[in-house]
This record gives C-alpha cells, sequence and structure tokens, in this order.
C-alpha cells in the first residue's frame, strides 16, 4: 500500500532503521592474480583535504608517499604480470613492503637473481602463484560440496602471497573448530574469527543513492534501499552510467532492474530518479558483485558525467586511470557512510561467501583491503593514488556504528577488512569504461 505522505514525512527521520534493503552486505575475502595498469598522472594532482587526513591517519603517509607507492606498486603489477607469463613455474607472487619496496617472490635463485637485475627485491619461496591457485579451486571445490550447515562456517579462503600459503578463515563455533581440512592441500593456515555481523542499514548522507521498485512513492520503505555510488563511466555504447555493486539491485523486478533516485531527505517522495539498473550481478554468473546503473539526463544534470569521487564535505578526488590490485599497495574507498578510509590491499585473490538478510549467500570474488568500510558504503569507489581500482562489495565491519569502533572491536581477530571487485574485471565482463581525466567520452 502507497504511504500517505505524512506517514512518509514523519519516518523521514527514521529512515535508518527502517530501510533493510540492498545497504553494504556483509563479507569477507579469498584470491586472484591481477593484471594491467595506467600510467600516473604527469603532474602531481593536488587531493582533497579529507583524503590527505586520512591518508596521513590510516596509513602514516605524506600525499606524495601515498601518491609514489600507487604508482609503484601498478609498476611490479605490470612486471610481474610479464615474469609470470615467462616463467610462470618460478613465479611465486608480488607485493609491496611495508617501507613501500617492490618484492618478487620466485621458487628458485636463479629466478631471483633475474628478478633483482630488474631491480626488485627477490625472495624465494616454495609453492608457484600457480600451484596455490590450483590448491586454492581444490579446496574451494571440497568447501562447495559440504553440507550447508557446515560449509557456512567457513567465512573465507584466500591466498597469502607474504607467506606463500593458503589461508581459511572459520567461524569460531564448535562446528567451525571441528571441521575436517582436506589433507592434499599444501601450505595451509587456518585461523578462527567471529562470525560475521548481521546487515545493518546506513545513514543518509555523502555520496548516497535509494533503490526502489519503480516509482519511489509506490514502494514500501521496507523495500528501498541505500547504497553509494561508484565510478562514472561509460557502456559499450559510449553512454553514461555509474558502476556500482550488484547486490544494490537486489530489489529488482522480474521484468528489469531497480530505479535508482538521488534521495531528498525531507521527503523521499520527492527524490529525483537519476537512472535505473540494467545490468547487475552477485556471484551469479561470474562471480562478481558489481551492478551497472544507466544514467538519465537528470542523473547527467547532477553531474555523474565526471571523472570525480566524492569525499566528505562535497571535496572531490579526479580519476586518472586505471589499476589492478597489488597487495600491499595503499588504497583508498569513498563511501556514503564512512568517507575516505585508507589501508593496503592485503590479498589480490579472495573468494568468500556474501551473506544477505534473508539468509541466502553466493561466492564472491574479488580483493581484500584493510580499510574500514561501513553499512552503506556498498558500491562505493576505492582508489590506488588517483586510479580508479575498484567498488566496495562487503566487510567485516558493516554492521558498527563507525569505523573507530570497528577499529577497536576488530583488532583482536585482525582489523578491519574490506572486499573490493576490481573496475578491471567488471570492464572485461559487461564492456564498461570508468571516466577519466586522460579520456573524452
Amino acid at each position: 500500500m502507497r504511504h500517505s505522505p505524512a506517514s512518509r514525512a514523519a519516518v523521514r527521520t527514521t529512515i535508518r532503521r527502517a530501510v533493510v534493503v540492498a545497504a553494504s552486505a556483509v563479507l569477507l575475502i579469498g584470491p586472484l592474480t591481477a593484471t594491467a595498469n595506467a600510467a600516473p598522472a604527469d603532474r602531481t594532482p593536488e587531493l582533497p583535504a579529507e583524503l590527505v587526513e586520512a591518508v596521513q591517519r590510516d596509513l602514516g603517509l605524506t600525499p606524495e608517499q601515498y601518491l609514489e607507492r600507487a604508482a609503484r606498486a601498478q609498476e611490479l603489477n605490470s612486471y610481474a604480470r610479464d615474469f609470470r607469463a615467462e616463467r610462470p613455474s618460478d613465479f611465486a607472487g608480488a607485493w609491496m613492503s611495508a617501507d613501500g619496496s617492490p618484492v618478487v617472490a620466485v621458487t628458485n635463485r636463479d629466478a631471483a637473481r633475474q628478478a633483482e637485475k630488474d631491480g626488485y627485491q627477490a625472495t624465494v619461496a616454495p609453492i608457484s602463484a600457480d600451484g596455490l591457485e590450483r590448491a586454492l579451486a581444490e579446496l574451494n571445490r571440497w568447501v562447495a560440496a559440504l553440507p550447508r550447515e557446515v560449509s557456512s562456517q567457513v567465512n573465507n579462503t584466500s591466498i597469502d602471497v607474504l607467506n606463500n600459503q593458503i589461508v581459511v578463515d572459520i567461524v569460531n563455533s564448535p562446528l567451525g573448530r571441528a571441521l575436517n581440512l582436506p589433507s592434499l592441500i599444501a601450505n595451509i593456515q587456518v585461523q578462527l574469527t567471529p562470525g560475521m555481523p548481521a546487515n545493518d542499514p546506513a545513514p543518509l548522507g555523502g555520496d548516497t543513492y535509494i533503490t526502489a521498485d519503480g516509482d519511489v512513492r509506490d514502494t514500501p520503505l521496507e523495500r528501498i534501499g541505500i547504497c553509494s555510488f561508484g565510478f562514472n563511466g561509460v557502456d559499450a555504447n559510449g553512454d553514461p552510467v555509474n558502476i556500482t555493486a550488484g547486490h544494490c539491485d537486489a530489489v529488482a523486478r522480474d521484468e528489469g532492474g531497480s530505479t535508482v533516485y538521488l534521495p531528498n531527505r525531507g521527503n523521499i517522495d520527492e527524490s529525483v530518479q537519476i537512472g535505473s539498473f540494467t545490468s547487475s550481478t552477485a556471484g551469479t554468473d561470474s562471480n562478481l558483485d558489481y551492478g551497472i546503473i544507466s544514467l538519465n539526463d537528470a542523473g547527467v544534470d547532477a553531474g555523474l558525467d565526471r571523472p570525480t569521487v566524492r569525499g566528505g564535505n562535497g571535496s572531490t578526488l579526479t580519476v586518472t586511470g586505471i589499476a589492478r590490485p597489488v597487495v600491499g599497495a595503499p588504497v583508498c574507498k569513498s563511501g556514503q557512510s564512512s568517507s575516505f578510509t585508507c589501508g593496503v590491499v592485503a590479498a589480490d585473490h579472495v573468494e568468500t561467501q556474501l551473506l544477505y538478510a534473508n539468509g541466502s549467500a553466493s561466492t564472491i570474488r574479488g580483493f581484500a583491503t584493510t580499510a574500514c568500510t561501513l553499512s552503506g558504503d556498498s558500491g562505493g569507489a576505492i582508489v590506488t593514488g588517483t586510479l580508479a581500482l575498484g567498488v566496495i562489495s562487503g566487510s567485516n565491519s558493516a554492521g558498527a556504528p563507525d569505523c573507530v569502533e570497528a577499529n577497536l572491536v576488530l583488532s583482536s581477530s585482525g582489523g578491519t577488512s574490506s572486499l573490493g571487485i576490481s573496475v578491471g574485471d567488471i570492464a572485461d565482463a559487461t564492456g564498461t569504461r570508468v571516466r577519466t581525466e586522460s579520456a573524452s567520452q
């Protein structure tokens, strides 16, 4: 039933509690290697003050150090991709060390000498990257074959390139502790963590959009979702789109995707429709979590055709190129709940269960970061330097009221962790392109 204007206006101050659909889903992390990169800008871009504050607070870096490390990580990614193609059995991974040095892991001294000759730090590891990925695939097949009540105890699986091993994150429960892991998998580490928190609706603010079943005025409040815009871009036909998380399209009807609105905080019935989802998936096809919002004229007029990411207090960061995840690379994310927060790439290939409020789940592939992410940040933009890296899929801190509390509560179990979906993988799957300062579209 449609709500009266009076009754809907009365709930505007309680919409955070009422909206429960398509906020940031709760999940965590697993593995895949990444490729390709974009050249850094010729000039040092001016970062918004809020991002500078987040970089200094969360990473302890100056803006110049942040940009330099982000660019160096992409250079390492390009080198590692070529090295692996030429010597697949010798390559065991690559990452940025804590001091910002690029490191290449190899399986023998001859390959180490080659990496050192090329100007990189080298370390010898027992198992190649190909070997770890084969073991991970075998482990995930085994988990998928378990009964649902047992497989639900596996939070995520990932490749730890720094220690040349597979990590299995298991719920710290009697069933989880009793889980017998297959003995055929070498170099495996099991860690116990608390179960995932329940989904929580997010407050309005920042780069927020809401979703509805057709007309927002005819959509019950419990069917309205809240998420964050990701990167502005164009589709394969050159039409304007926004690239965000696919699970934000959870309220879509069978005949089409959810409609998308810029929320009017005083009266949601007066929200402005700026487009609708024309493509979305949350692990059903490519194990990715992405959504494509096709923008109408109102969306373009609102400024969603610019290569920018919005941060706190309306500040903007101009996107200068595209990046791929590199372990140890510095990253910052912008979401409507927690604005700018920063961290590093913890794993470049992660597979995890995306859990929904109704109890269903799907397997998602992406990369892990240590940046704090809250409920409602889903779909928001993740950057490294000024390069577009991915969109937010979920985190282990979605239920926290703020990042300060999230860091305190989760510090004993490894800290905050978020799942990102590579914009490069989304581009490969959909033909969309992120708008950048260097690209005229």
